[in-house]
């Protein structure tokens, strides 16, 4: 397909396709990829892109998930804009990768279709695979719908290659309940993101063949905390980068998704909840619901988990009666990952913290429901005027004893 054939037009697509016309875009020089459900149709109309010569990209098949980050780190270090995308399973298998790409400090932009972890073995979405992920140094941002799925890949690759950040980004959207579903996208023209998206500029940070150099070496001890120190400091300018991408955005295409954080019906709310990726569709309409009713309600869209928004998690608790938070995993032993890092930030905020429930839902693709989530904030309500309600919840849960 010629690119004016697609340029700056609406179209009826699935967030998969919107990620791959994002990627395209973008102009990566090189692309490498394993198949996995429900990430195959990515790549796969990539490499169409590719050998139809709407695409002046390398793809490169590899024999593992594995394979394609070393891949892509390869070309990295060698100045290339890259791509490549995982779930599940095989997410678990870049992950040796992933840390080797985030220390080294290459703006890899991946997507991930989020999908459960084995066993059992399910190829259904939660957050499990990218939240066990959240310590390998990426930035993770989870999307709620196909326009933002499209715009996010083009703000990613922005923010990992501001030269403040170089760090590698994970753009994240829920297996099959966005992957697979079709909506209308509106695909930005060409000018317009080379105009919003200029070429990657690695400075020092490549191999030269003219200026012999070492990337990715080994350290002694007494150098090792120096690196992480660089990495933290990028992943804090990391937020500035992320505000200045999104109202750059604004500014050339009229969308605007909140930078870190969305926040609906917050303004005078006295009851929230926290939530990442689709299900904050079905929340909106909940909001909607309960305030009718005369009850406060609002939501806060936690669009990026790393960086993740400490400050405008603890403004929030300032000015709120209760908060509730949905997880679409659970850290066994403890509690899900959104609702441990939403504590810890409401607690540096200082003061009397709104009261909280965690509620873990939709694992394994598993439906949350607008009857679910009205439940949740009347649990929210409930607990924030003294009633006794669990710390911990499971949403719809079959398994009577807990």
């Amino acid at each position: 397909m010629s690119n004016e054939a697609w340029e700056g037009r609406r179209a009826f697509i699935s967030a998969n396709d919107a990620v791959s016309y994002a990627v395209r875009l973008c102009r990566p020089e090189v692309i490498a990829a394993y198949p996995i459900t429900p990430q195959t149709s990515v790549v796969e109309k990539l490499s169409e892109f590719i050998a139809g010569g709407g695409m002046d990209c390398q793809f490169i098949n590899v024999e593992s998930e594995h394979s394609a980050m070393a891949a892509v780190m390869g070309a990295a270090m060698m100045g290339c804009r890259t791509f490549t995308a995982s779930s599940s399973q095989g997410l678990m298998y870049m992950c040796e990768m992933l840390h080797y790409v985030s220390g080294s400090r290459f703006p890899v932009v991946m997507m991930n279709a989020n999908r459960t972890l084995a066993a059992p073995w399910n190829i259904y979405g939660d957050h499990r695979d990218s939240l066990a992920m959240r310590d390998a140094g990426w930035l993770q941002v989870y999307v709620e719908n196909a326009q933002e799925a499209l715009d996010t890949v083009l703000q990613a690759y922005r923010v990992a290659e501001d030269a403040a950040v170089r760090t590698p980004a994970m753009v994240c959207l829920d297996g099959f309940v966005l992957t697979h579903t079709y909506e209308i996208v509106n695909i930005p023209g060409q000018r317009e993101v080379d105009a919003f998206l200029p070429p990657y500029a690695p400075g020092e940070n490549v191999l030269d063949l003219a200026n012999p150099r070492s990337l990715c070496i080994s350290v002694a001890p007494e150098w090792q905390t120096e690196f992480r120190c660089q990495q933290q400091a990028a992943m804090e300018a990391a937020k500035g980068a992320i505000a200045r991408a999104d109202g750059d955005f604004a500014a050339a295409f009229g969308r605007r998704w909140g930078g870190m954080v969305e926040e609906y019906r917050c303004e005078d709310a006295d009851y929230v909840l926290l939530g990442m990726g689709s299900v904050m569709g079905t929340t909106r309409l909940v909001v909607d619901k309960l305030r009718a009713e005369g009850l406060k309600a609002g939501l806060m869209k936690i669009r990026f988990f790393r960086p993740f928004p400490r400050e405008e998690i603890a403004a929030l608790g300032r000015r709120v009666k209760g908060i509730g938070v949905i997880d679409r995993d659970v850290s066994f032993g403890n509690a899900g990952a959104l609702y441990t890092e939403a504590k810890a930030a409401l607690y540096s905020a200082g003061g009397a913290s709104p009261h909280t429930v965690n509620f873990i839902a939709g694992l394994s693709g598993r439906d949350i429901t607008k009857e679910h989530i009205e439940t949740m904030y009347r649990k929210v309500m409930n607990a924030a005027a003294g009633g006794a309600e669990r710390e911990i919840q499971f949403a719809g849960l079959r398994w009577e004893e807990w």
